[in-house]
């Protein structure tokens, strides 16, 4: 996802350690680290957290914008709003919940969960899905209203 640098250069920007990042964000060091070197993935919820901490669109993380922010972002996460999104994504598109699973390389059963807001979507498939069809992840998340589409 090549989010590492992001993460970087904004720590950078606010002139705060990884130490410090991680204890704003409620999370061990060493875990922070590893987001950092990009060697695990980042759960949603703490995707959220850095975002919201450095005044950032989850789209500028992932570099699908160089815009570092939305106007009127909303900074809480529904899970039932996810799903109603997803939901309606995928339809839009034409995709049964079989043929996205199967494009996210997952099981058709992880797509329902999602769509009825029993899960947050897994960070990687949220990346999956807006890089192949140009969705923006604040809209996906609810966390904006538009731009729906990326260029």
């Amino acid at each position: 996802m090549n989010y590492g640098e992001k993460l970087k250069y904004l720590r950078g920007r606010k002139n705060i350690t990884q130490i410090e990042l991680a204890k704003i964000i409620n999370i061990s060091n060493k875990t922070y680290c590893h987001y950092e070197k990009e060697n695990d993935n980042i759960p949603l919820k703490h995707l959220i957290n850095i975002c919201n901490y450095f005044d950032v669109s989850i789209d500028y993380i992932f570099d699908f914008t160089k815009s570092m922010q939305y106007r009127d972002i909303n900074k809480e996460i529904d899970r039932k709003k996810i799903g109603s999104r997803l939901k309606e994504f995928r339809k839009e598109k034409n995709l049964t919940q079989v043929e996205l699973a199967n494009i996210l390389n997952t099981v058709h059963p992880v797509i329902t969960n999602y769509e009825n807001g029993k899960h947050l979507i897994a960070t990687p498939f949220l990346y999956t899905i807006c890089k192949k069809y140009n969705i923006s992840a604040d809209y996906l998340l609810g966390r904006i209203d538009s731009p729906k589409y990326l260029k």
